[in-house]
């Protein structure tokens, strides 16, 4: 009898494995393609085009478009147009780049610097760890002391692109033997898709190099 109940908790793990990453796949897909729905469907309306998925198809249209037209040479230079255009108005410059580059960073395919390594921080109090991202090392002056800090970014599962960051004294930062694509599986899946053992480089975080 102990055994068939370990072999149902076994399928039944194994079968949650695959569901909730499907889950939450499914979720956030869904979220989006019903916000550009909603953004797009609108407008179209106005030119007598209105059915269920509309807005959503128009989308996926624009942005193949602009796929292809970004791997030629006549749409890299408009492309690179618009980002010229963007990057020198103060307000939409700052916008447009924190964005572009939190986007780089969950592309794993290249070669970003956005993430750099995987970290273990005691936030948000002494005694409770979370995982995070070291996205950067800076100096801050408080009180006439000079204190070395490194930004740490904390991901909220399911949505990577929403997320807390937070200045953590590099003293207090244990950098972990994982690969920014092991960390992201971890922090994302909520901890289900985890190593069996978390391990602490010896070496302290130097972001900038």
């Amino acid at each position: 009898m102990s055994r068939f109940f370990e072999t149902l908790r076994q399928s039944f793990m194994s079968g949650l494995a695959v569901i909730v990453p499907l889950a939450l796949t499914l979720w956030v897909l869904n979220a989006i393609l019903s916000w550009v729905d909603r953004l797009i469907a609108p407008t179209l309306r106005t030119y007598g085009l209105d059915f269920p998925g509309l807005g959503v198809v128009t989308m996926v249209l624009l942005i193949l478009l602009i796929g292809v037209l970004s791997r030629n040479l006549v749409g890299r230079m408009v492309l690179r147009g618009i980002d010229f255009i963007i990057v020198r108005i103060p307000v939409a410059r700052a916008i447009y780049s924190a964005v572009k580059d939190l986007i780089g960073a969950f592309s794993l395919g290249k070669q970003g610097r956005t993430f750099r390594e995987v970290v273990l921080v005691e936030y948000p109090r002494k005694g409770v760890y979370s995982i995070g991202f070291a996205t950067n090392d800076l100096t801050a002056r408080v009180s006439s002391r000079r204190t070395h800090l490194v930004s740490v970014y904390f991901p909220h599962p399911p949505n990577p692109t929403s997320g807390v960051m937070v200045l953590v004294p590099r003293k207090e930062v244990r950098i972990l033997d994982l690969s920014v694509e092991e960390g992201l599986k971890l922090a994302l899946s909520a901890g289900i898709v985890a190593p069996h053992e978390l391990v602490e480089r010896t070496r302290r975080p130097s972001v900038q190099s």
